[in-house]
């Protein structure tokens, strides 16, 4: 679901600050060289805003390819380095998966997925109380960060286990 850990107006993280740089070469590189995911420290700077993306995510979840477009999100920004806070971007991405470029951009110009994304965005923020990414929910358990893939599997295993 759509999360903002820096939403507008808040400034982004530029990436040639330490706390990024930092973060980047004591968490991020050894977590995904662990799981094989290819991924860098975009050089977009400063970050870019979100809400634009997460905004094209409503109309892509609305077309059948939530899925598809998070992924190519994710793809653009941490290996392409694409700024994903522009809509010129944003519409190239939408077309590479099949979305109709001009409705996607003219959704994303006259903002019409804005509430549904901000009522996500208050969901996640107040409603669940997300403080991290990712976060798993599991049934009743709410696991912030990354946890090895047989903690994971545990916990599922008892949700499923407790609901028979």
């Amino acid at each position: 679901m759509p999360f903002e850990l820096r939403p507008y107006p808040n400034e982004t993280l530029r990436p040639e600050g330490e706390y990024l740089q930092k973060g980047w070469e004591n968490n991020v590189y050894p977590t995904a060289e662990r799981f094989g995911v290819k991924i860098v420290l975009p050089k977009v700077s400063p970050q870019p805003y979100t809400h634009l993306a997460f905004e094209g995510f409503q109309y892509a979840k609305e077309h059948g390819k939530g899925n598809e477009y998070n992924h190519r999100m994710f793809t653009a920004f941490f290996q392409d380095e694409l700024d994903i806070g522009k809509i010129d971007v944003l519409t190239r991405l939408a077309g590479e998966i099949g979305l109709d470029q001009k409705e996607f951009r003219d959704a994303l110009e006259t903002r019409k997925y804005k509430e549904a994304h901000q009522k996500e965005l208050q969901h996640a923020y107040e409603g669940v109380q997300i403080t991290a990414v990712p976060t798993f929910i599991i049934g009743r358990y709410q696991i912030p960060g990354l946890l090895p893939k047989e903690q994971l599997e545990k916990v599922i295993d008892e949700e499923i286990a407790r609901c028979r």
